[in-house]
């Protein structure tokens, strides 16, 4: 018997592997149903926590977030669809590189690129025969916005598609984030306007940014490690979105973030008020969900730390490693060892707790709503 809950809204999103088809076309059946598998699982371990998987549809991930607990932010939106990106990319040539076979499967794996649509609208989820369906016509139109004339008009083949739905929903600064104009017409669902995100350009100045990252063996680096009950997209938005770190963060009166690109990244600009103080903080490196790294100005003087984010327990879980090293110089380091390093760790460790009673609950949340 079929089941039908109430209409949701949410963000609905399909991450479909371009050129897959083509590729099939006599390739060894066998390398290249493995090589979907693991790119696909790829893709599923990166959107988990953020995205709640409604369907694999052959060489494609249909998922959704619903409003507004899942996604309320437009850089959770684009970071989240960014990194996936990546992982995907940086997979695709860690097998290429990898395999010795010379199948023409093996062969081609680099012919292969990802495209997202992203819409956001009204659903029903339809449970039948212990499955999940979503249905409803903004569902049709995700799934027609994956015939679409954006590789032939922009000459893209890894981008994102928002409807301009989607785009005003979560704020998307079109122009900061460069995004291109795009209109698509449909004989059953009418005219779609939207916006397209180059993410092949993405990627190429992924590859050229430097690497700013302290490591365990450096000296003067202190380390903390935490394990936290949620995948590492949902603690990397946690810790990086402003909004979400007043939930958790001791002594913080408000947050003030500015990001020049449209989303968060490399040059976000975080300032954390504090009373009277202001604690100053730009984001040096950032890969999503991997690890970040911050730069800070505060009373204690400068430093720099480096969050790092590891999957544990078949990826639903995460350790969180801060890797902190004081830039201030001998003073900085006897105020430090005066008593300020003890109040800075214990507010920290204080945060955390917060930080995981707060998943847990999320986590607890989301069970019983599924239940």
């Amino acid at each position: 018997m079929a089941r039908m809950n109430g209409v949701e809204k949410g963000c609905l999103i399909i991450a479909d592997i371009s050129g897959y088809t083509k590729y099939l076309t006599g390739v060894e059946l066998d390398h290249s149903t493995d090589i979907l598998a693991d790119l696909i699982n790829t893709i599923v371990d990166q959107m988990r926590g953020v995205f709640t998987l409604a369907k694999l549809e052959g060489d494609a991930i249909f998922a959704y977030a619903a409003d507004p607990t899942d996604l309320s932010e437009g850089p959770s939106l684009v970071t989240s669809i960014e990194g996936t990106y990546f992982a995907f990319r940086h997979r695709q040539s860690v097998i290429d590189r990898a395999t010795s076979c010379t199948c023409d499967a093996c062969s081609k794996i680099p012919t292969l690129d990802l495209k997202f649509v992203v819409h956001h609208g009204s659903y029903v989820v339809h449970e039948v025969a212990g499955s999940r369906e979503l249905v409803g016509p903004d569902v049709i139109v995700a799934h027609r916005l994956l015939k679409n004339d954006v590789k032939s008009k922009h000459g893209l083949n890894g981008y994102a598609f928002f409807s301009g739905h989607c785009a005003e929903r979560y704020g998307l600064d079109t122009t900061a984030l460069t995004l291109r104009p795009h209109i698509e017409d449909y004989d059953d669902v009418g005219q779609i306007e939207g916006w397209v995100h180059d993410l092949d350009t993405r990627w190429a100045e992924e590859l050229e940014r430097r690497v700013v990252r302290l490591s365990r063996d450096e000296p003067g680096v202190m380390i903390l490690s935490f394990e936290l009950p949620a995948p590492p997209p949902v603690v990397w938005d946690h810790v990086t979105s402003a909004s979400k770190r007043l939930g958790w963060q001791v002594g913080t009166d408000d947050m003030l973030q500015d990001n020049p690109s449209g989303t968060r990244g490399v040059g976000t600009q975080n300032h954390c008020i504090h009373g009277d103080v202001t604690i100053e903080e730009e984001i040096l490196d950032w890969k999503p969900f991997n690890y970040v790294t911050v730069k800070v100005e505060s009373p204690m003087g400068p430093f720099i730390y480096t969050f790092e984010f590891e999957a544990i327990d078949g990826g639903s879980r995460t350790k969180l490693t801060d890797l902190m090293r004081l830039t201030g110089g001998p003073e900085q380091e006897a105020m430090m060892a005066a008593g300020g390093g003890e109040v800075m760790a214990s507010q920290f460790i204080d945060g955390i707790n917060n930080l995981a009673r707060l998943l847990s609950e999320r986590a607890e949340a989301a069970a019983a709503s599924s239940g």
